[in-house]
């Protein structure tokens, strides 16, 4: 999943509201097990029916009641279940969230966008470690055992994170026609410094592009990262371990290094001169010429794909090049816990909420709805796994057209669409597999004890980060104020808080 959303994270303040009399909405019994729910075919009674909402980027997609249908049609014959799709605009998401959670509104099952610890602080979320062991052994065998230990707020899950990228990697994209112009040994870029001579050779040849430019409303750095940030960056793990030791990372040498860096870039115009201020996409920056490359989290989802038809393009439709960095990819507990599914404090049926969660994480047939709709109507499968348009459809009038299979629990088991690649899927999965894992990997910081000084501390880094980040103002004279502000501000309680908090979550794990 290549999503770029932002928000606050919090710990577990006691949350309750487990429905624990195992009867469902219609009060019939929810006794059976997965297995035996699935293999039912005909469950008797009348179907429960769960509210299942969810963000949308776009217009709610015309055809989704002919999508909702369809996806009933096997819910019912499988565990009895009818769903009520619910697609809130994502700029609406958490204040209508949070109305239908102090309302009491029906809501059963939901996502978390990078605020699932903000969520079952709020009391919004029930515990879900018996439903699982009860009705979701497919989640179980889907997820790693550690992304479900990322999951536990003070020892207890309250949502399943969905499958996509499960680690961070970093790279840079490039234009690949300037690359080859100019003979770019892509090999050879292994760290953020060896940008230099590429950034020179481009600013030479491409007087009017600005070589670099950060990715919009990020600094350049966002997207170089050699830390496990704990959820904020107030207090880091350097190098993902630093045997679990806390350090504020706007003192650290590496941090001042690599504005030296980013600083004499700027200078020599390697940098896009309105870095800090910049609204334009760098999308857009490239499409109109402006731009030569930008810094950005790598996956095999990144790469573009030729199946030998079509040229390989980015999302922008400019053929770009990729080179990795040669830092390993890391999970961290943010990079897991970014987008996780949970049963809401409302649900009166929350065992047939966890029986439908299930399906979603094990059943091609729903996942393949949810993401891609209806097949012959939105989508013909092409060969094996890839599918494309059917005649005389395409993005702008198909009837569902969501783009969004990181959001519905488990896109693995779903199909690629023509023109990626069509092992894409494995490679994902050995991709995460293979990642190294944070030591601190499934801690999550609860800033309530420092809340004050963690919005101090915010509120000055609003003010210089961006800046700094972009090489735009000089670091000699600006990074010492920066510190002096940051102190004053309380980072070092908000420090000294993080590591009680990680010392005692190791100790819990001991």
């Amino acid at each position: 999943m290549s999503v770029l959303l932002i928000g606050s994270m919090m710990l577990f303040s006691a949350c309750s509201g487990n429905n624990s009399n195992g009867k469902n909405e219609d009060g019939s019994s929810s006794s059976a097990t997965p297995s035996e729910s699935s293999q039912s075919a005909k469950p008797a009674g009348k179907p429960t029916e769960l509210t299942v909402a969810f963000p949308i980027f776009g217009v709610q997609p015309k055809d989704l009641q002919l999508v909702e249908d369809a996806v009933n049609k096997i819910a019912v014959e499988k565990i009895n279940v009818k769903i009520k799709m619910l697609p809130i605009s994502f700029s609406n998401w958490q204040q209508q969230t949070n109305l239908m959670f102090s309302s009491g509104e029906k809501l059963d099952l939901l996502p978390t966008l990078y605020t699932y610890n903000l969520a079952v602080a709020q009391g919004q979320l029930i515990p879900l470690d018996d439903l699982l062991n009860k009705y979701g052994q497919g989640i179980v065998e889907a997820l790693d055992p550690a992304y479900l230990d990322a999951a536990k707020v003070n020892g207890t899950i309250y949502g399943v994170p969905t499958l996509h990228e499960m680690a961070a990697a970093y790279g840079v994209s490039m234009r690949q026609d300037i690359v080859d112009k100019y003979k770019i040994d892509t090999g050879k870029i292994q760290k953020l410094e060896d940008l230099e001579d590429v950034l020179k050779t481009v600013k030479a040849g491409e007087p009017d592009m600005a070589p670099l430019v950060p990715t919009l409303g990020a600094s350049i750095l966002d997207n170089y990262v050699t830390y496990d940030r704990l959820d904020n960056t107030l207090g880091v793990l350097p190098d993902y371990d630093n045997n679990l030791k806390v350090v504020d990372l706007y003192e650290t040498d590496e941090y001042a290094k690599q504005l030296q860096v980013l600083r004499k870039w700027y200078q020599e115009g390697l940098i896009l001169k309105d870095a800090s201020t910049n609204q334009t996409s760098q999308d857009d920056l490239v499409k109109s010429g402006r731009a030569f490359a930008y810094l950005t989290p790598v996956n095999p989802g990144s790469f573009p794909y030729d199946d030998g038809d079509n040229a390989a393009q980015s999302a922008q439709s400019v053929p770009m090049k990729i080179a990795t960095f040669s830092l390993p990819p890391v999970s961290t507990t943010t990079q897991i816990t970014n987008t996780m599914w949970g049963v809401a404090v409302n649900s009166k049926a929350p065992e047939k909420a966890m029986e439908f969660l299930n399906l979603m994480y094990s059943d091609k047939e729903i996942v393949n709805l949810l993401i891609w709709g209806i097949e012959g109507k939105h989508y013909v499968v092409k060969s094996g796994n890839v599918i494309d348009f059917p005649e005389g459809v395409n993005a702008q009038n198909s009837g569902y057209q969501l783009n969004m299979g990181w959001l519905f629990g488990n896109q693995f088991i779903s199909y690629v669409w023509n023109g990626t690649d069509p092992d894409l899927w494995e490679k994902m999965k050995q991709y995460n597999s293979t990642a190294v894992k944070s030591k601190a990997l499934g801690f999550t910081f609860d800033p309530t004890p420092v809340k004050t000084e963690v919005a101090a501390v915010g509120n000055v880094l609003s003010q210089y980060r961006l800046p700094l980040e972009t090489g735009s103002i000089d670091p000699d004279k600006t990074l010492p104020k920066l510190k002096d502000n940051l102190k004053t501000a309380g980072i070092d309680k908000v420090v000294a808080e993080k590591q009680k908090q990680l010392d005692a979550w190791l100790n819990a794990k001991k």
